[in-house]
């Protein structure tokens, strides 16, 4: 299935901005009819005291009547941001902004809910634009630098972040995305001068996760694995840290291992994506579809769409002898990712199961082709 990990690395400050940021609000209603009023003032007093349920019902209620209120409809993204509908809370703040155009705090809002969903190349240009409007606020500049790095925009990085490292000379957050920015762009020796300047201020669980994950990005697994164990056993409650330590000893075979990992990150943070995609592929790996279900769906809930969360969700249901549905939720990844290996693998099994030997003919020839091409991208490979 394609490796569509999280393209938060950094793990370090840069996530402990994004939650620190978290959602702007909740913000004073305007004056409305008094019944109406008191909806909207329930539903933030709710939101407030941290009952988000109670928020989004009745702010789902008071916009019934009052589609085209920004601030309920701002209060109401943020709720469910909270609750890890960040796809719902992207169509919020969306209508929100529509109505009242450059809200810096929406818009820092809408950017937020793009990274948790780890999409860059959506958070990247609204970060840009509260970074161009407030230059010296420092956490947009953060966030914007991590969505540069996940999109390969190395060198604009580097710009990025150069004046600002020499600011803040101990920031473990500047110097990780500026240090592997530098590395990624081929300037290694640079690199590495700012990677040990962060071991050379003491060991510490974040400089442990910087190294390990920048190893997991270059499937350094063993190496990666020696550096998230010494950060867990320095800090386990780290942010994110089990996500990835989870993925090192899943990488390196330590499949059980893995799972506990993963239910510890999840323990902490229900919407955390890696996490509930690969304990539901190990879940379903065991047979345990009922167990399964439940951490693959939320994984579509801060993900809808993702491919490989619909690979696994219709593997369960060809395991499950509902091939036809199967089937229709295959044919529509591999329209969507053709290149799709292991999603052509299935379909033609499932082509087979149901009697259509030509369609399954069809879908192995395909398999067998997207496997010549992978191995004459290998190293070593002979040109024909």
């Amino acid at each position: 299935m394609p490796r569509r990990e999280s393209f938060r690395t950094s793990g370090i400050l840069v996530l402990a901005l994004a939650a620190a940021l978290g959602a702007q609000g909740p913000a004073r209603p305007t004056a409305q009819p008094p019944a109406d009023d008191q909806i909207l003032k329930d539903a933030i007093g709710a939101q407030q005291s941290g009952n988000t349920d109670a928020a989004i019902r009745g702010y789902e209620k008071y916009l019934a009547a009052h589609p085209d209120n920004p601030i309920a409809l701002s209060n109401l993204g943020a709720a469910y941001a909270k609750n890890g509908r960040y796809s719902d809370a992207i169509t919020q703040y969306k209508h929100a902004l529509k109505l009242q155009p450059s809200n810096a705090p929406v818009e820092m809002n809408l950017a937020l809910a793009y990274y948790k969903i780890g999409e860059a190349e959506e958070a990247a240009p609204i970060f840009e634009k509260v970074h161009r409007a407030a230059p010296d606020q420092f956490q947009p500049t953060m966030l914007l630098a991590d969505c540069w790095l996940a999109m390969g925009k190395n060198k604009q990085v580097v710009e990025l972040l150069d004046p600002i490292a020499q600011q803040r000379a101990d920031d473990l957050g500047v110097a990780y995305l500026l240090g592997t920015a530098l590395v990624r762009d081929n300037q290694v020796e640079r690199g590495q001068v700012v990677i040990d300047k962060i071991l050379r201020n003491g060991d510490s669980a974040e400089a442990r996760l910087l190294l390990g994950t920048t190893k997991l990005n270059g499937n350094d697994f063993a190496g990666a694995l020696e550096d998230l164990s010494k950060a867990v056993a320095l800090n386990p409650e780290l942010p994110d840290l089990y996500s990835f330590y989870g993925l090192a000893l899943l990488r390196t075979g330590d499949t059980k291992g893995a799972a506990e990992a993963f239910r510890r990150e999840l323990a902490a943070n229900p919407n955390d994506f890696n996490s509930n995609l690969q304990l539901g592929a190990l879940l379903k790996m065991d047979e345990n579809y009922d167990g399964a279900l439940p951490y693959l769906n939320r994984a579509l809930q801060v993900r809808p769409g993702d491919l490989g969360v619909r690979y696994q969700l219709a593997t369960i249901e060809f395991a499950q002898n509902n091939v036809e549905q199967a089937r229709a939720q295959l044919e529509a990844i591999v329209k969507e990712s053709p290149n799709f290996t292991e999603a052509h693998v299935t379909l033609a099994t499932v082509y087979y199961r149901l009697k259509l030997k030509a369609e399954g003919d069809r879908e192995r020839a395909i398999v067998q082709r997207l496997n010549a091409e992978a191995q004459e991208k290998q190293p070593g490979a002979v040109a024909k």
